[in-house]
């Protein structure tokens, strides 16, 4: 099995690598656009729950526990990365991430916890953000934050606002806040 690895940019792990298999839906999310993406949200989580709903690599997750989320909450559905997941989840010797073997919208289906951040980087082939973004104000603590990737981005639907977007070479992303949060 081929191993991938990403290395943590910021925070308490910063220059930590984390490695996960060869799977042709993970894409982690460039350095590059998790330094712009940790610079709008502020490089200190502290305090702050996160719900990283398609872990794939984890490096979101990771990344958010890194610069002191209390918590992280992982959702991962694919056996062989749950276990690259917990393989990366022992090295790092942490209380604060939760992972979770569950489908995302199964998850968001079933689980009533509010995130401070939510991270939704799901499969580009699925197409799912249309899908996911009106499921999500429930889980969205006051003033809460979405952030989303994916090849392409349109204006999000009706409820949303876009805070902050930007590309960096395929990769469309955009951190989203609900309208009623001002």
């Amino acid at each position: 099995m081929i191993q991938n690895k990403v290395r943590i940019i910021g925070g308490e792990w910063r220059s930590r690598v984390i490695t996960f298999p060869d799977s042709p839906d993970l894409r982690p999310t460039p350095g590059r656009v998790r330094e712009t993406l940790f610079n709008w949200l502020g490089q200190d989580l502290s305090g702050k729950t996160c719900l990283d709903l398609f872990a794939g690599s984890g490096v979101l997750g990771f990344e958010a526990a890194s610069r002191w989320a209390a918590r992280v909450v992982m959702v991962e559905s694919d056996p062989r990365i749950l276990k690259a997941l917990h393989a990366s989840l022992q090295k790092l010797e942490t209380e604060r991430i939760e992972l979770v073997a569950m489908d995302a919208l199964k998850f968001i289906a079933s689980d009533w916890r509010a995130f401070d951040v939510i991270f939704l980087d799901p499969p580009y082939r699925l197409e799912l953000l249309p899908k996911l973004l009106p499921l999500l104000p429930p889980h969205l603590a006051k003033d809460g934050l979405v952030y989303i990737e994916a090849e392409n981005l349109s204006e999000p639907a009706a409820g949303w606002q876009v805070w902050r977007s930007g590309r960096a070479g395929k990769v469309s992303y955009q951190l989203l806040k609900l309208e009623t949060n001002g």
